[in-house]
């Protein structure tokens, strides 16, 4: 290759080096974040974990509450609940056989605290059959009450959930403020408690249900990344390599 034919091939790789510069430090960029959100993603499952087995505590003050820090800390309330105020969430939890799921409701009461105000309380999950408050009596807790479990926001409606019928009592996600102007509530918390487990329980409805398993697939999109700017460097080399040496190959007639 003369020096002439040398520096026009080189000039040739300029503006595809610059695209595939730009384009890799891109990748890095995009996998170097992947492993920073996975350390903060295991921050967080750690203080989730940490939160929901430690000792039950009192919930926050309604103007105190900040979801970032206080949702899924465990607590402890006491009140008396207003059955006839319940409210029946569609939903699925685990069957007795594995990969088998119950179709029901969520039982949502609100409590009555002994300072007057309301929090709604996820009692737990009732199938199908047992809808009616008639067909479960034995679930029903009149009087002063204690109740311990997880702190929860509000649960936002999916693009594929149902819109609710407050009118037909149809809900179909945990919706706090929804609920509570539909059950005439004043003085509702912004955040509902999802009711532990009662041990030895054979009444319904039954809590517990909570299964905090938040995906931390960051690594895989890390090493997806980072083999995509792998790809990109040997690519780019082989197509480097042949510009450059492309005018080296003996043409015949």
């Amino acid at each position: 290759m003369s020096e002439t034919t040398a520096r026009a091939a080189w000039r040739d790789l300029v503006a595809p080096g610059l695209a595939a510069l730009i384009a890799l430090a891109i990748l890095l960029s995009l996998g170097t974040w992947q492993i920073e959100r996975r350390a903060w993603k295991e921050d967080l499952i750690a203080r989730i974990v940490r939160q929901t087995r430690a000792e039950p505590v009192a919930p926050p003050k309604a103007a105190d509450w900040d979801p970032a820090r206080d949702e899924f800390r465990h607590v402890r309330v006491s009140g008396h609940f207003l059955n006839d105020k319940e409210t029946l969430v569609h939903g699925l939890a685990p069957g007795e056989t594995p990969g088998r799921a119950l179709q029901g409701y969520y039982v949502l009461t609100p409590l009555v605290r002994d300072d007057g105000d309301v929090v709604l309380i996820n009692r737990g999950f009732v199938p199908t059959e047992l809808k009616a408050q008639s067909d479960r009596p034995d679930g029903l807790i009149e009087g002063p009450t204690t109740v311990t479990g997880i702190l929860r926001t509000s649960e936002p409606r999916g693009l594929f959930v149902p819109e609710p019928d407050p009118a037909r009592g149809e809900w179909f996600n945990r919706d706090i403020a929804g609920i509570a102007s539909a059950r005439n509530l004043p003085k509702v918390a912004p955040y509902l408690i999802e009711a532990d487990a009662v041990p030895g329980q054979t009444s319904w409805p039954r809590g517990g249900q909570l299964r905090v398993d938040l995906p931390n697939n960051h690594l895989q999109y890390a090493f997806t990344w980072f083999g995509l700017a792998a790809c990109l460097i040997a690519v780019f080399s082989v197509f480097a390599w042949r510009r450059l040496h492309e005018t080296d190959t003996p043409h015949t007639a």
